[in-house]
């Protein structure tokens, strides 16, 4: 695969880049909620925080998340698992906010997913010299539907791969109000995030927020 995909393109107007078949950018998509989404982001982060989760092999993760929905994914060094309860506060997760149900049920639809309910939403926070590893998304139940995932604030480069490690990935820059939504042949994809660069944007300051919305049981 091609690495650098797309990298001088800039997302102030909506359009459809390809990634794979059942994968794609679609550019700008939520660029217009962008202000209300991080707005609501603050809000449930009052209610179950921001955490650094501990892997099964004992590493910190350099991302801080949250979720909300009626299960939040989390783990630790019993495994990675869903969960109706938060660990931190002892409470349910917050209920997804209905923009954000809207939101992933109408990029879905774009990239020819229709009927998608999620019913967990990550929400991961980025900072400088945060990275995601190259992993696939395997605790959801329901493998058959797709991932939507939201970029907010300062950019990314993201990474898409194959089904198999040694497939060298696509590197895809995603920009505040991007979102990737990837399913069907390409559900079980790799993909991760390469580290943050240092970068402001107006709106989250330094962090880069990103929500990704899945159907996990």
């Amino acid at each position: 695969m091609t690495a650098d995909l797309f990298a001088d393109s800039p997302s102030t107007e909506r359009r459809n880049e390809p990634l794979g078949p059942g994968a794609v950018v679609l550019r700008a998509f939520a660029l217009d909620e962008g202000a209300a989404l991080v707005d609501i982001i603050h809000a449930l982060s009052t209610v179950s925080p921001f955490r650094h989760l501990v892997t099964p092999g004992g590493h910190t993760m350099s991302v801080a998340m949250t979720n909300c929905g009626k299960v939040g994914w989390v783990s630790d060094r019993r495994g990675y698992r869903y969960d109706a309860i938060d660990p931190e506060t002892g409470q349910p997760w917050p209920p997804m906010p209905a923009l954000f149900m809207q939101l992933a049920a109408e990029a879905a639809a774009e990239a020819g997913f229709d009927r998608f309910v999620p019913d967990a939403c990550l929400v991961n926070r980025y900072v400088t010299g945060s990275r995601l590893t190259m992993h696939q998304d395997r605790n959801e139940r329901r493998d058959s539907e797709p991932i939507v995932s939201v970029s907010l604030g300062v950019p990314a480069m993201f990474q898409f791969g194959g089904q198999g490690k040694g497939t060298k990935p696509l590197n895809v820059p995603l920009v505040h109000g991007d979102v990737v939504v990837w399913g069907g042949p390409s559900r079980m994809n790799y993909h991760g995030v390469l580290p943050l660069k240092a970068s402001h944007h107006p709106l989250t300051g330094m962090d880069r927020l990103n929500l990704t919305f899945r159907t996990a049981r």
